[in-house]
C-alpha cells in the first residue's frame, strides 16, 4: 500500500465472476459480527481492500460508499495503490503538498510491522475537491497468520484548506489573457497581471521561427495540443506547409511523397489527413452486399485477410462435421461474392484452427480439432498459383496437438504458435516458431523465464517487424478459467525473448497503467493497422 510514494500506478481492472460476491459483500454476508459493522458503516462511509500478497498492495475491492464520497467508479481503482487519494485530481502525479508527510509515514510503518492505524489524512475526490478522511487500517490474517489484505474504512468530512486555483484553471486564464500581436510588433513591456509574455519567452519567437524551427518537429497530436493553448497558436497550426512537415518528420519523406503521387494534382489537406490517420475519424464500419455463400453453413472455421481478399477455410458443419473446403472473397470486385476454390491435396477438415497470411498470396494452416482429435500439422497454399495446392510441411519436433490456439507470422517466413487446447482439456502456456522456408524445417520452443497464464481463443498480432502482441482469450486464473483483457508483448528481435505484461490484471500487482481496457473476451480478432510510415 506505501502510501507514502510520490508516484501514482495505473488502474485495474475486476473479474466478472466476482460482482455477485461483491454485492454479497455490500449487503452484509459473511460472520454475524462482521456482518453487523458492514451494515452499520458502509453507507456512511467508504470500505477499500488491498491485497497484501502483491507488489504495492493493489486495491481488490471498494464500496458503493467510496465511490460516492470519491466520484471514482470501482473499475476506476482496482489494481491501483490508494495513494492515488493523495493526488490532486485523476490526472495528478504527484502528492498534493498539504498532504501531511508524517501521518503518510506512519501509515508506512504500519504496513511495514503489521499493526493497525487510526489518524485523518487529507485525500482528494475525483473532481479535485478536498476531504478530510478519518482511516482505520486493519490487517486481515490468513490461516498460516499471514497478512493476506489489509482493510481501510474512511470517514469523510469535508476539508476548509486552501488549496489555490484548481488544476486546469490557471491554463484557462493565461488564454484569456493571451495578446496577440501583429506580424513583427513586439510584445509589449509591461502587460496585466496573468499576461502570459510575462511567464513565456516562447511568445517573443516569429511566427516563421516557431513554425520552422520547434513545431515543425513535433507530432501530429502534439500540434494538435498547441492548437488549443491560444488564438495565435492556433491560427499558426492552421497552416497546410507546417502540417506538411509535421507529417513528414512523423511518417518520413517516403510516405509523404507517396501521398503527394496518389493525389496527383490535387492538394492534400495535411492537417486534416494527420487528424484521420492519428484519430481515426476516417476509419467507420459500413455493411457490404456479398453476393454468393460459403455452403454448407458452418461455424468455428478459420479466415485470414490476402491483401483485399478473404480466405476461409474449414469449420465445424451439421453434427459435428468437420470441413475441409476453401472459399474467397474479393473485395477489390466491383460486386463481391464469396467463391469455392477448386485446390488439391485438401487438408484433413477441422475446426478451431488458425489461417495465416504468410506473404504475398501463401497461406500457412495450423492445427485444430478434426474427425480423429487434435491435430498439430502445418500445410501452405499459393493462392495466386495456376493449380492452387495444399501443400503439407513436415517440421520436425513438433508441439503438442491442439486447437484454439492463436497464431501469427514473422518476416514473412515464419509462423508462430501460442497456447491453446491440449486434447486433455488443459490450457497451454507454451511458443512454438517455425520456419516453412528450411528445407527441413525444424520447430523451436521460444524458452522465456515467464509466460502468461495459460489460456485458448486468445489473439496473437505482429508489430515493429518481430514484436508480437497477445490480448484477451480464456485464460486460467487458479484453479478458474476467466475471460481476459490482459496485453503482453514479446520481441522475437532480442538474444532472448521474454514476455513482458503491458496491462491486465496479469500485472505484477493488478495494475493497469494504460487505463480501461476493452472488456475481456474471446474468440475475437486483432490486426495490425497500417498506416503511413509504418507506425
Amino acid at each position: 500500500m506505501e502510501w507514502d510514494s510520490d508516484s501514482d500506478g495505473g488502474g485495474g481492472g475486476e473479474d466478472e465472476e466476482e460482482e455477485e460476491e461483491e454485492e454479497e459483500v455490500r449487503a452484509g454476508s459473511g460472520p454475524p459480527g462482521f456482518s453487523l459493522a458492514i451494515e452499520g458503516v458502509l453507507g456512511a462511509c467508504g470500505m477499500v481492500v488491498s491485497d497484501a500478497l502483491e507488489p504495492d498492495f493493489p486495491i481488490i475491492y471498494v464500496n458503493r460508499g467510496f465511490e460516492d464520497a470519491t466520484g471514482y467508479r470501482a473499475e476506476e481503482v482496482l489494481g491501483r495503490n490508494c495513494r492515488f487519494l493523495q493526488c490532486r485530481g485523476p490526472f495528478a502525479q504527484r502528492r498534493h503538498p498539504l498532504v501531511d508527510a508524517a501521518v503518510v509515514t506512519g501509515i508506512r510503518r504500519c504496513l511495514e510491522e503489521g499493526t493497525e492505524f487510526q489518524g485523518d489524512l487529507l485525500n482528494f475526490r475525483k473532481d479535485g475537491s478536498p476531504y478530510m478522511a478519518k482511516l482505520q487500517l486493519t490487517p486481515i490474517y490468513g490461516d498460516d497468520d499471514t497478512i493476506t489484505h489489509y482493510m481501510g474504512i474512511q470517514f469523510f468530512n469535508d476539508s476548509n484548506v486552501d488549496l489555490g486555483p484548481s488544476p486546469g484553471s490557471v491554463t484557462k486564464e493565461l488564454v484569456r489573457s493571451t495578446w496577440i500581436a501583429p506580424d513583427n510588433t513586439p510584445p509589449p513591456s509591461s502587460v496585466g497581471k496573468g499576461n502570459l509574455w510575462e511567464h513565456s519567452s516562447l511568445f517573443l519567437l516569429s511566427d516563421e521561427v516557431l513554425c520552422q524551427k520547434i513545431f515543425s518537429k513535433l507530432s501530429p497530436r502534439d500540434i494538435a495540443s498547441v492548437n488549443s493553448v491560444c488564438k495565435r497558436l492556433y491560427h499558426m497550426t492552421k497552416n497546410e506547409d507546417l502540417w506538411r512537415m509535421v507529417c513528414q518528420n512523423a511518417w518520413g519523406s517516403e510516405a509523404t511523397r507517396t501521398l503527394e503521387t496518389v493525389a496527383g494534382t490535387r492538394s492534400l489537406a495535411w492537417g486534416r489527413l494527420a487528424r484521420e490517420l492519428t484519430t481515426l475519424e476516417a476509419v467507420a464500419w459500413r455493411k457490404l452486399t456479398i453476393g454468393g455463400a460459403v455452403e454448407p453453413s458452418r461455424c468455428n472455421f478459420s479466415a485470414c485477410a490476402v491483401g483485399n481478399r478473404v480466405v476461409l477455410f474449414g469449420g465445424e458443419g451439421v453434427n459435428m462435421q468437420p470441413m475441409n473446403d476453401t472459399f474467397v472473397l474479393d473485395l477489390s470486385a466491383s460486386k463481391p461474392e464469396w467463391r469455392h476454390v477448386n485446390v488439391s491435396s485438401a487438408p484433413p477438415g477441422r475446426w478451431g484452427h488458425t489461417l495465416s497470411c504468410l506473404n504475398g498470396s501463401r497461406l500457412v494452416l495450423f492445427g485444430g480439432c478434426g474427425g480423429q482429435g487434435l491435430l498439430n500439422d502445418v500445410f501452405i497454399l499459393d493462392l495466386d498459383a495456376q493449380h492452387p495446392t495444399w501443400r503439407e510441411i513436415y517440421g520436425l519436433a513438433p508441439p503438442v496437438p491442439r486447437s484454439w490456439h492463436s497464431s501469427c507470422t514473422v518476416d514473412g517466413t515464419k509462423l508462430v504458435v501460442s497456447g491453446g487446447c491440449a486434447d486433455s482439456g488443459v490450457l497451454l502456456s507454451d511458443t512454438y516458431l517455425l520456419d516453412v522456408t528450411m528445407e527441413k524445417p525444424v520447430w523451436r520452443e521460444i524458452p522465456a523465464p515467464w509466460t502468461p497464464p495459460s489460456r485458448l481463443g486468445h489473439s496473437l498480432s505482429v508489430y515493429d517487424g518481430k514484436k508480437i502482441l497477445m490480448f484477451g482469450g480464456l485464460a486460467k486464473s487458479g484453479p478458474l478459467r476467466l475471460r481476459s483483457s490482459d496485453v503482453f508483448t514479446l520481441d522475437l528481435s532480442e538474444d532472448k525473448p521474454c514476455w513482458r505484461c503491458i496491462t491486465g490484471s496479469g500485472m505484477p500487482g493488478a495494475g493497469n497503467p494504460a487505463g480501461v481496457g476493452p472488456p475481456p473476451r474471446l474468440d475475437h480478432v486483432a490486426l495490425k493497422r497500417s498506416r503511413p510510415g509504418g507506425f
